[in-house]
C-alpha cells in the first residue's frame, strides 16, 4: 500500500511563508517516482477541496489562479518528495493541504480530483490575519 505522508504545516502570520512537504514511503506500484504526475490540493472548512498545483514528470508545473506567483511545487525524485513553498500567505489560504500522485499519461484532467490516485493524509496550514 503506498503512502503520502505531508509534512511542514503550521501556523504563519499574512504575508509570511511556509514549506509543506510530502513523502511517497514507496514509489507506487513499483514505478519510478519520477514518472508520476504530482499535485497539491486544499480544503478549507465548508468548502470542497481544490486545485492548487502540479507538476509533470518533466517538471512542467500548472497553478490555481489565486496561488499564482506566490506558491511554487518542485519535486526531488531523488528523495521521492514534492514540495509546495508558499510565499505571501493569506488568511484565505487557510486549509487543509492534501498532496496527491497520479500515473495516468493523457493529462487533459490534470487539474480535477479524479486524475488522482493516491493521497496523503492532509496537512493543515492556518494564516493569521
Amino acid at each position: 500500500q503506498v503512502q503520502l505522508v505531508e509534512s511542514g504545516g503550521g501556523l504563519v502570520q499574512a504575508g509570511g511563508s511556509l514549506r509543506v512537504s510530502c513523502t511517497a514511503l514507496e514509489s507506487p506500484s513499483g514505478r519510478s517516482f519520477r514518472s508520476y504526475v504530482l499535485a497539491w490540493f486544499r480544503q478549507s472548512p465548508g468548502k470542497e477541496r481544490e486545485f492548487v498545483a502540479t507538476v509533470r514528470s518533466g517538471g512542467i508545473s500548472y497553478y490555481a489562479d489565486s496561488v499564482k506567483g506566490r506558491f511554487t511545487i518542485s519535486r526531488d525524485n531523488a528523495k521521492n518528495t514534492v514540495f509546495l513553498q508558499m510565499n505571501d500567505l493569506k488568511p484565505e489560504d487557510t486549509a487543509v493541504y492534501y498532496c496527491a500522485a497520479s500515473s495516468r499519461v493523457i493529462t487533459s484532467t490534470i487539474r480535477l480530483e479524479t486524475f488522482y490516485d493516491y493521497w496523503g493524509q492532509g496537512t493543515q496550514v492556518t494564516v493569521s490575519s
